[in-house]
């Protein structure tokens, strides 16, 4: 079948899922709010395939996040207010605009001056539905994961020119953070100052993302490889234990993190 026949196939399964007399019960309680933690589950498990270079499983993760927009775009025609094809045109529409050097005679020398005509655009698309917030931070969604928010501040922050000009200095802050954190540590228990140790490792963590933004590492992939990999070594741990008629609930901590040393060890083994 055609891409737009498989379309037209899952756009009338959703249909069918919210008719209100024959559709699903479950698929008829749900509105936007109750499925946007889906949609964003649905994205991350995206990441998480290209990451394991699961191209099979790509291909069925993308299915479930296409899932998710039909399931929007369902629910709001119910209401009269836009369906999928209004979505699809929508998107079709800013991606030519925001692309005049392809579909229009806009000359551009290489990325760089794709990305200035990218937000130029942007602020004028703000402008003409009323958005009068001039700030250089104009636009950043506050509905993104934080560690991407804070990415994103950074970088139209460094637009302007307010930016550490390398990771040295950024290092250098990120020590200082860490020893604001260890000095309310030492104020005494954590339960007489959560206040201040929330907004000072919210500043250790705000930097962290800055550094590394200058190391050109997205934070969300370096976040999931170090989950990867706590969950693997953890794993191994646990598989060491049982090998030796134990658990790891029954080791102290010294006897754990000898496990945890060879769980590493086993995996530096060519």
């Amino acid at each position: 079948m055609t891409a737009t026949a498989e379309l037209d196939r899952l756009l009338g399964i959703m249909a069918r899922l919210r008719d209100p007399q024959a559709g699903c019960p479950w698929d008829l309680e749900q509105d936007f709010a109750s499925i946007a933690p889906y949609t964003i589950e649905e994205a991350y498990e995206v990441a998480d395939a290209i990451d394991r270079g699961d191209l099979v499983d790509l291909q069925d993760e993308l299915g479930d996040l296409l899932l998710q927009v039909v399931f929007h775009a369902q629910m709001a025609s119910e209401q009269g207010a836009f369906g999928f094809a209004e979505v699809a045109r929508s998107i079709s529409d800013k991606m030519q605009r925001r692309h005049p050097h392809v579909f229009a005679d806009v000359q551009v020398q290489g990325a760089g001056d794709v990305n200035v005509n990218w937000e130029a655009i942007k602020r004028a698309e703000r402008a003409a539905k009323g958005h009068t917030d001039a700030s250089a931070l104009a636009g950043i969604s506050s509905g993104l994961p934080e560690w991407q928010r804070a990415v994103k501040l950074q970088a139209r922050a460094a637009r302007v020119g307010f930016d550490w000009p390398g990771p040295a200095p950024v290092i250098d802050k990120v020590r200082e953070e860490l020893d604001e954190v260890a000095a309310e540590f030492a104020q005494g228990p954590v339960d007489d100052n959560h206040a201040r140790l929330q907004e000072e490792l919210g500043d250790l963590l705000f930097v962290c993302a800055n550094l590394a933004r200058h190391a050109k590492v997205d934070v969300g992939a370096a976040l999931r490889q170090a989950n990867h990999k706590f969950e693997r070594r953890f794993r191994a741990m646990e598989t060491q234990a049982a090998a030796a008629g134990q658990t790891l609930a029954a080791l102290d901590l010294a006897a754990q993190e000898q496990l945890w040393q060879q769980a590493k060890a086993g995996e530096a083994k060519p």
